[in-house]
């Protein structure tokens, strides 16, 4: 198998791991722990695990100019990214927050036209249309049960933004992970994140009360640091290294379904003929915008 198609497969499975993060997430906010507070430990616990495997990756030296570009990319990455996607989630629907992050193609379609001066192409485009139509369809016609949203609103703002952080974070990690083996510099992403989120949420976590919170509670929140997070960002770095940014964004359409997929499965929503269609182009669109030109004879 190439490493393009591995990069593919890789983007796949983060995007599966993903996906299931809205609605078990969801389960653990603010029942148990506040958006800042879980923030906080999702980037400490995840943080040790980079550490951890970061000693069986090869001994580089980060140049001291790469420092910024690392703290850019922990403060739009890490940040800003998870703080306003965990508080956005807290108040809007699992379904609503998966869709509005098919925004980030878009974004990161204008920020590599501006930065990186990548062309637009006619299929890309037509392919970014037809996803985010699928999507807009789940959200205006299959949002689902709603009784979960205290504020959605305000919700699906916040999501928004943590769309566009991450967009930011895909653009300015780019060059970092052709420079750099994913160990060296994602250690340091996310300790310097850490140092970020750690005074938004440290009143909130002191306040955990952790003898009032059950088992399986605990493997919602195992499975945000060790799947949702420490997985997702390492198949993403291996993605973003072998693929273009605007391809490894696209790969936010499928999650829209996956998390649909996953509310289902957990009896928080029903399957119908509007989520069958909101599919197919979902699909559609990610095999057009991820589809390699043909070289010309």
């Amino acid at each position: 198998m190439s490493k393009r198609a591995l990069a593919f497969c890789a983007a796949s499975l983060a995007a599966l791991f993903y996906a299931g993060n809205y609605s078990i997430a969801k389960d653990v906010m603010p029942h148990y722990v506040q958006p800042f507070g879980f923030i906080v430990l999702r980037v400490l616990g995840a943080g040790v695990l980079f550490w951890i495997v970061s000693f069986w990756g090869p001994k580089e030296k980060i140049e001291r100019r790469d420092y910024i570009h690392i703290a850019g990319a922990a403060i739009f990455g890490v940040g800003i990214n998870m703080l306003t996607f965990f508080e956005g989630l807290s108040l809007t629907t699992p379904i609503s927050a998966s869709v509005i992050m098919t925004t980030v193609p878009i974004c990161v379609l204008v920020l590599s036209t501006l930065f990186l001066r990548e062309k637009l192409k006619t299929l890309k485009i037509i392919g970014i249309l037809i996803g985010l139509s699928g999507a807009l369809i789940i959200i205006l016609y299959g949002s689902g049960n709603s009784r979960t949203a205290t504020n959605p609103t305000l919700g699906n703002m916040l999501v928004f933004i943590n769309a566009a952080s991450y967009a930011v974070y895909i653009i300015v990690v780019k060059k970092i992970t052709q420079k750099y083996h994913p160990f060296t510099f994602i250690k340091w992403m996310y300790l310097l994140g850490f140092l970020f989120v750690l005074p938004f949420g440290y009143e909130q976590l002191s306040k955990v009360q952790i003898e009032m919170i059950p088992l399986s509670e605990y493997l919602k929140i195992g499975y945000v640091l060790v799947f949702a997070t420490f997985g997702t960002y390492m198949l993403n770095i291996f993605a973003i290294r072998e693929l273009k940014p605007t391809t490894v964004a696209v790969f936010i359409y499928v999650q829209p379904l996956l998390a649909s997929i996953f509310a289902i499965g957990l009896g928080k929503d029903t399957l119908d003929i509007v989520k069958i269609i909101a599919a197919i182009l979902i699909f559609s669109g990610v095999y057009l915008v991820t589809k390699k030109p043909k070289a010309l004879t």
